[in-house]
């Protein structure tokens, strides 16, 4: 079924600096990431060959692909004992939640971005409440508000102001099957967005379902 992005017929650039950001910045946050998830790969490509023609996106390669599920601070605002404790308590709280799978459809166009809604959303959405915890439990605090979240990975990002039918138009070209991908860890990353794309080094990754047996 072809999906219309009748809500937003103009895109806008993606890149502008957010609070706090700036070149050079380094964010800590937890992502889902998809380097070993050639399913999404295969229909990944897809998508940006077809939208390798339309103007004003930047196309996520391969290795960029992720979804966006809890920040923690600043990397030089959380001081490296609390990254740990956070990281114990984390680790804790992902080994009760079991790995899943996630769906990628047909990606949808919102005002910044081309992406795919993940699903089904419980489980991610049930990864995300267990990470605020964990932070919440260290810090006291969490960044981001805890409503509004919708589990996606973006294939491509606006960086103009112009209108979405060129991309919709491609996105409908496609004739791709669903990609299925195996959830089964959770990264904290180091993220920057100094190229346009976010990048990122892997600070630890945390299993998801792995629980300790008792002594």
């Amino acid at each position: 079924m072809t999906r219309h992005s009748d809500a937003h017929p103009q895109m806008a650039d993606h890149w502008w600096w957010r609070p706090g950001w700036q070149s050079g910045t380094r964010f800590l946050t937890f992502h889902v990431t998809f380097q070993d998830a050639p399913e999404v790969h295969r229909l990944a490509a897809a998508y940006r060959t077809a939208l390798a023609g339309v103007g004003g996106l930047d196309l996520v390669p391969d290795r960029w692909l992720h979804l966006t599920t809890q920040g923690l601070g600043f990397a030089d605002a959380v001081p490296d004992d609390e990254v740990q404790a956070v990281l114990t308590a984390t680790a804790d709280r992902l080994a009760r939640i079991p790995a899943f799978d996630l769906t990628l459809h047909r990606p949808e166009i919102t005002r910044e971005a081309v992406r795919w809604e993940a699903a089904p959303a419980g489980p991610p959405s049930a990864v995300r409440a267990a990470l605020r915890d964990a932070i919440r439990s260290v810090r006291g605090t969490v960044e981001e508000a805890d409503d509004g979240f919708a589990p996606h990975i973006s294939i491509a990002y606006s960086n103009a102001t112009g209108p979405t039918a060129p991309a919709q138009a491609a996105l409908d070209a496609v004739d791709a099957a669903p990609a299925t991908a195996h959830i089964d860890h959770v990264e904290l990353i180091v993220l920057h967005r100094d190229r346009r794309m976010y990048e990122w080094e892997t600070h630890t990754r945390l299993p998801l379902g792995q629980q300790t047996p008792p002594e």
